[in-house]
C-alpha cells in the first residue's frame, strides 16, 4: 500500500560507536528500533520515529541523534507540503486527525511582546534575599466589608477561600490521560510547595487520597468519578464548562486506555471509551449553571470554594461576568495554546482566543462591573517561564495554572503523540511496561525544583519592580508596556506602548 507520507524524521546511528546492546530496542515503544535476523545487530526503522529521544538520551555510547526528515515538495504558499500530508492521511483512514499537547503554530506571544517595567530611583528596587516578599496568594471570594472589633480584630465571617504558597497550580491532567506515576508526581510536588494539582475530570485514584488537602477536583460534563467523598477530599471544586484546546466539544479517552485502575477512578467499564458531552446536559443558562454551583456548596457543607473553568473565547469577558454572578468563587480562563491529552487538530489549531487578551478583558470587565472582589481569576494555558506568570498576574490573573511546564521537567520532549498511548517517558500512558519508567520519588523533586526557581525569578522581578507583595502586582498593569502591538492590542490588554 502507498502511504504517500514521507517520514517525519530519521535516526542516525553512528555505527563506529553503536556496541549493538538493544538498550534502543527495550527503550522504544514504537518500535523504532529491532535486532536484525541474525539476533546481534542492532537496526532502525525510522517511518515509526516520533522524536521522543528517549533512545538518544539514554544511548551508553552517544551513537544514535534525530534529524528531520528533509522531502521538498513543489512550493505552493497555500497548499503547503503539512495540508497535502494531511489531506493524504485523512484518505487513508476517513478519521478525525488528532494531536496532542498546545497548538504549534505561529500564532503571537503576547507574552514575548509585553515588557516589564522596573524600578529606579524614585520608587528604589528591593532586594528579595534581604528584605520580605510575599508571593503567597489567597483564592476564592473577598467579603463585601470588613467588621472589626474594639481590639482590631476581624469579626466578619469569611467565606471559604485557598490559601497556596506559590502563584502557581498545576493545571488539570486526569489519570487516564497520564499516567498514575505522572499524577502521583505532581501531587507529591504541590504537597510539599504548598499549592494544589488538579485531578482533572477522571476521578481521585485511590491512592492518591491522602493528597486531598492539595487537589482541586473537576466536575466535568461525563461526571467522571464523581461522588460525594471525592467532593469533600479536596481544597476546591471545579466546574469544568470548557478547555483551551478545544473549546466547545467535550473529550474522548480511549478505551485501550481504559484499564482496570483507570476504570474504577473514572466509575464506567474497563475497556469501553470515556466520553464527555460537549454541554453538561444540566447547563443551559447562566441560571443553570447557578444551580449547580448551589448543589456543590451543599455537598461539601459550605465549606469549599468552587471554581468554573471556561475556554478562552471572543467573548470570555461576558461569560466571565455570568459565571462570577453565578455564584463561582473561582473562575479559570484557559488559552487556546493550552495542552491536551488529544483533540482535533483542526480545532486545537483554529478555535478560541489567547489567554492574554481574554484574561485582560475579563479582569477589566468584572471592575467596570464594580464585582472583581467576588471572584478570583486564575490563567492558564502554556505558561512557559517565569515572567510570563508575573505578566499574567500583572494583567489580572490572582494565580496561574501549568500543565506542560511541570510534565516537561518530568521528561516530556513534547513529541505530541501522548494520544497513542506509548509515552516513551512513561506520563502520557496507562501501559505498565512504560509508566514504571517514571519514578515519583525522582520526577516530584524535578517539579519541585522547577517551581522553586521560578519563585525566586518571580521574586526577583517583583523586587526590581519594587513590589514587595503579590497583591501590589495583581492588575498592576502600569508595570507592562507593550513592544510591536497594534492600538487595539494595546486598548484589549489595558497597557501603553513602551515609550510612554
Amino acid at each position: 500500500m502507498i502511504h504517500y507520507i514521507p517520514r517525519r524524521f530519521t535516526v542516525v546511528r553512528d555505527k563506529s560507536l553503536c556496541i549493538d546492546c538493544g538498550c534502543c530496542v527495550r527503550q522504544c515503544s514504537n518500535e523504532c528500533h529491532y535486532f536484525d535476523d541474525d539476533g546481534k545487530t542492532v537496526l532502525c526503522n525510522s517511518n515509526n520515529c516520533v522524536a521522543c529521544h528517549r533512545c538518544v538520551d539514554l544511548c551508553p555510547t552517544g551513537a544514535l541523534r534525530i534529524e528531520k526528515y528533509v522531502c521538498d515538495y513543489r512550493e505552493n504558499a497555500n497548499w503547503t507540503a503539512q495540508y497535502q500530508q494531511e489531506i493524504c492521511r485523512q484518505a487513508e483512514t476517513g478519521s478525525v486527525l488528532l494531536s496532542a499537547m498546545g497548538t504549534p503554530k505561529a500564532y503571537p506571544i503576547y507574552w514575548d511582546k509585553i515588557l516589564l517595567n522596573a524600578s529606579q530611583v524614585t520608587n528604589p528596587s528591593i532586594d528579595p534575599l534581604r528584605e520580605p516578599m510575599e508571593i503567597r496568594t489567597i483564592l476564592g471570594r473577598k467579603p463585601e466589608k470588613l467588621e472589626v472589633e474594639g481590639k482590631g480584630k476581624s469579626i466578619t465571617k469569611m467565606p471559604p477561600q485557598v490559601m497556596i504558597e506559590t502563584p502557581i497550580m498545576f493545571s488539570a491532567m486526569s489519570f487516564g490521560s497520564i499516567s498514575l506515576n505522572a499524577q502521583k508526581s505532581l501531587a507529591m510536588a504541590a504537597k510539599k510547595l504548598g499549592t494544589l494539582f488538579n485531578t482533572g475530570e477522571g476521578g481521585l485514584h485511590p491512592d492518591l487520597a491522602d493528597y486531598g488537602d492539595c487537589a482541586v477536583v473537576q466536575v466535568a460534563s461525563g461526571r467522571f468519578g464523581v461522588h460525594k467523598g471525592y467532593l469533600e477530599n479536596s481544597k476546591f471544586v471545579e466546574i469544568k464548562i470548557g478547555q483551551g484546546a478545544k473549546p466547545g466539544i467535550g473529550g474522548h479517552l480511549p478505551g485501550e486506555k481504559v484499564n482496570v485502575e483507570v476504570s474504577n477512578a473514572r466509575m464506567i467499564p474497563e475497556g469501553s471509551d470515556a466520553i464527555s458531552p460537549a454541554p453538561h446536559h444540566d447547563i443551559y443558562s447562566i441560571e443553570d449553571l447557578r444551580q449547580l454551583i448551589w448543589s456543590l456548596k451543599q455537598a461539601t457543607d459550605g465549606k469549599k470554594p468552587v471554581s468554573v473553568k471556561i475556554a478562552a473565547v471572543h467573548n470570555a469577558a461576558a461569560i466571565v461576568s455570568g459565571c462570577a454572578r453565578a455564584g463561582a468563587d473561582i473562575i479559570v480562563i484557559d488559552g487556546f495554546r493550552g495542552g491536551t491529552g488529544a483533540a482535533p487538530t483542526r480545532i486545537r489549531d483554529n478555535v478560541g482566543i489567547p489567554v492574554e487578551l481574554a484574561l485582560a478583558a475579563a479582569d477589566q470587565r468584572l471592575r467596570d462591573e464594580g464585582i472583581r472582589s467576588t471572584v478570583s481569576l486564575v490563567a492558564a494555558g502554556s505558561f512557559r517561564c517565569s515572567s510570563d506568570i508575573v505578566k499574567a498576574i500583572a494583567l489580572g490573573a490572582d494565580a496561574c495554572y501549568i500543565a506542560s511546564a511541570p510534565l516537561i521537567a518530568m521528561g516530556c520532549h513534547m513529541c505530541q503523540t501522548c494520544n497513542t498511548g506509548k509515552c516513551n517517558w512513561g506520563i502520557a500512558t496507562q501501559r505498565p511496561d512504560l509508566t514504571k519508567r517514571l519514578n515519583p520519588e525522582i520526577a516530584h523533586i524535578r517539579v519541585m525544583n522547577l517551581i522553586h526557581a521560578w519563585n525566586h525569578e518571580i521574586k526577583e522581578i517583583m523586587g526590581g519592580m519594587g513590589i514587595n507583595s503579590i497583591d501590589s502586582l495583581r492588575g498592576n498593569r502600569l508595570m507592562l508596556r507593550g513592544i510591536g502591538l497594534t492600538e487595539k492590542e494595546l486598548e484589549i490588554l489595558g497597557i501603553k506602548h513602551a515609550g510612554e
